[in-house]
């Protein structure tokens, strides 16, 4: 079966954004020293899901990125760009981005579904209430979680909608000379 995997910047104070559009102008872009994860993440996964409020955004911003070959980003572009991705919708009809398909069904049902095909893991970068949907009904497997030292008293948080705790496993924690911290996480 295949893991569902959340890749996450998120404060010292546990917030992921701190408005409505998923705003991350704090987030420190330590691109060397998180490069090789994120990388490692995407290259074994094979499929990406996301809520329609940051596909919107996220999914034409790496097309852009892609045709420009000097862009920092690049390396994730290509693997973004050419990743099957899958939004998660109540509202769209159809997709109009390449690669992308539409799941408008029940989120457990869904995602169950995706889990049981053959394939590589899947990659889940959000949004916020994208995200806090899927840890409230338990179906994410693994947590990396880039801590950015910084503190912002109030935004948005991912684990809101929980009833019981949720118990998870240090896997792995790295810090940085930047001073993030990437934590990995698997759940019990």
């Amino acid at each position: 079966m295949r893991k569902l995997i959340l890749q996450m910047q998120t404060s010292l104070d546990g917030f992921v954004s701190t408005g409505p559009n998923d705003e991350q102008t704090w987030v420190t872009w330590d691109l060397d020293g998180i490069k090789k994860n994120v990388i490692d993440l995407l290259d074994a996964t094979d499929t990406i899901i996301i809520g329609r409020k940051l596909a919107i955004d996220y999914i034409p911003f790496w097309q852009d990125t892609v045709t420009k070959p000097d862009d920092p980003m690049y390396e994730f572009a290509k693997r973004i760009v050419s990743a099957k991705k899958i939004v998660f919708t109540k509202t769209l009809d159809k997709s109009v981005w390449a690669n992308t398909e539409l799941a408008k069904g029940n989120l457990v049902d869904e995602i169950k579904n995706l889990k049981n095909q053959d394939g590589k893991d899947i990659a889940v970068y959000g949004g916020s209430s994208f995200v806090s949907a899927l840890i409230k009904e338990g179906l994410i497997d693994e947590f990396h979680f880039y801590i950015n030292p910084v503190a912002l008293g109030k935004g948005v948080h991912i684990f809101d909608q929980i009833d019981i705790f949720q118990q998870l496993k240090l896997k792995k924690s790295i810090t940085l000379d930047s001073g993030i911290v990437m934590l990995t996480y698997e759940t019990k």
